[in-house]
């Protein structure tokens, strides 16, 4: 028996909805975009099986992925909820993964597959095991709690951001950098494990160690302009 669909979007936003309606959805593929957000949510469950579009759950009080979508073919937005756990993420999210602005610690249960960017900031993160091991767009991790960047994506076409966090090297960071490579604001003493390669600008201020435009371009193949200062 063939899923059924509904051909364009589902908005359920701003309703003040406590739970998503139940039995309606769970095995709907919605072809467009499917909008729960700005509600008072504590669970996902009854969403749609899959989305065409985006899906967008954020402004809630979600501390789980449990019933969500196993697949998005648009962006994936999950910001401003309570949320511990990616567990019962989309495996695959064609465009963009949201999920700042939460009190995730792990990336564990994050999508395998990302085309556009992956954004984490303003979590309680200590480690990124967990990422997809490449993300078409931006990666942005700052203000977290890192020490390390292990478990990082292994390429990132767009912006790789780790300002903002408690880390003393860079071993981990991708290997291939796009866009522009920034780690401000932390306590780095080495450049040890950046990029190889940043074919943007590479930010490295307000560190333990001032380091020299000459020491960056030792260990990494920067493209564009190498902020210090």
């Amino acid at each position: 028996m063939s899923k059924k669909t509904i051909k364009g979007a589902v908005d359920l936003s701003k309703l003040y909805l406590k739970q998503l309606p139940i039995g309606l959805l769970n095995d709907v593929h919605v072809g467009g975009g499917f909008f729960c957000n700005t509600n008072n949510l504590t669970s996902l469950t009854g969403a749609p099986s899959s989305v065409g579009g985006y899906f967008d759950c954020r402004n809630n009080k979600l501390t789980s992925l449990a019933g969500a979508p196993s697949s998005v073919g648009g962006d994936f937005i999950c910001s401003y909820n309570k949320l511990t756990s990616l567990t019962g993420a989309p495996k695959t999210v064609g465009g963009d993964f949201y999920c700042g602005s939460n009190n995730l610690t792990s990336l564990a249960g994050a999508p395998s597959s990302v085309g556009g960017d992956f954004f984490c900031y303003d979590n309680k993160l200590t480690s990124l095991d967990g990422t997809p091991s490449s993300v078409g767009g931006d990666f942005d991790c700052h203000n977290n709690k890192l020490t390390s960047l292990t478990g990082s994506p292994k390429t990132v076409g767009g912006d790789f951001i780790c300002g903002n966090n408690k880390l003393t090297s860079l071993e981990g960071a991708p290997s291939s950098v796009g866009g522009d490579f920034i780690c401000n604001t932390n306590n780095l003493t080495s450049l040890t494990g950046a990029p190889s390669s940043v074919g943007g600008d590479f930010y490295c201020s307000n560190n333990a160690v001032k380091f020299t435009e000459a020491q960056v371009r030792a260990v990494c193949k920067v493209k564009g302009k190498v902020y210090v200062y």
